[in-house]
């Protein structure tokens, strides 16, 4: 047997980069995955990767920032494969500037994706993991320990320049995170936070200045200059940023069973970084 056989997870921003490894990985461990991107093609690819790899797998294509997403998304879990153990709030993207440049749309966007969508998300999903927990103990039987994982950022740990939006946002999340493993206990679900450091994406790859992303009609700079690259990669103990999969084993690291007694906690994959 896998660690997750039976298991169904939803893993928001899973068409791409971190998001799909996470999907991957869980889907090799057994779980069922409900995969949402922005868009379908990279969605429905991740589904048709774990599919060819004998996993199951189910798209949920929209943007978290919906305001019905949340119910969507727990709805898709439960209509496919019956139930849900497993919550990984990982979409999001970064709009960067210093605090005086930056615009109201800015930061409410950033504090919606970051910090609004999982909120929704987590709010459709108690009823669910409620009625399951009490047809169980009815049943006389041990409600299973399901899990949260929600995506922050060292930046939410320590602050950056130019990133007071998403900053706040994943400081946020740490406070959900908090506030949810004390609210969900009684129903063995743990809760925790995995804070990333540097990790190669599209979003941090190498640029000139020219790399641009498409959020909901807006276009957004991504990239880092690659003279910053080398002196953050400087800074870090292990000598390098992190893969996309390696950041996808830390969120397996508390989706396991081995897990199951750590709630509240915010784990840094960072390489040996922090602030």
């Amino acid at each position: 047997m896998s660690a997750l056989d039976g298991k169904t997870a939803i893993v928001s921003g899973s068409g791409r980069g971190i998001g799909r490894e996470i999907a991957l990985k869980l889907a090799a461990h057994g779980a069922a995955v409900v995969v949402n991107d922005l868009d379908a093609e990279p969605a429905e690819q991740t589904v048709a990767d774990i599919k060819a790899r004998g996993g199951r797998a189910a798209a949920c294509v929209g943007s978290v920032t919906d305001a019905d997403f949340g119910t969507r998304f727990v709805a898709t879990a439960v209509d496919e494969f019956g139930g849900l153990d497993i919550i990984v709030n990982n979409a999001g993207y970064t709009w960067d500037t210093v605090i005086q440049k930056m615009s109201d749309e800015q930061w409410d966007a950033i504090l919606d994706v970051h910090l609004k969508a999982p909120f929704r998300i987590l709010r459709a999903a108690q009823p669910v993991i409620s009625a399951a927990v009490k047809a169980a103990r009815e049943a006389g039987q041990e409600a299973p320990c399901r899990k949260v994982v929600n995506i922050s950022s060292i930046a939410g740990l320590g602050g950056n320049a130019g990133q007071a939006n998403y900053a706040a946002a994943k400081a946020g999340v740490t406070g959900l995170t908090k506030t949810l493993a004390k609210e969900w206990g009684r129903y063995n679900v743990t809760v925790n936070t995995v804070a990333f450091g540097f990790i190669t994406t599209r979003l941090t790859e190498a640029s000139a200045g020219g790399s641009t992303i498409d959020v909901a009609g807006r276009t957004i700079k991504v990239g880092v200059n690659p003279d910053l690259l080398h002196s953050m990669s400087q800074m870090i103990p292990l000598g390098r940023p992190g893969t996309p999969r390696e950041a996808a084993g830390a969120v397996y690291l508390l989706c396991s069973p081995d897990s199951d007694y750590v709630s509240g906690q915010t784990l840094i994959c960072g390489g040996g970084f922090f602030f």
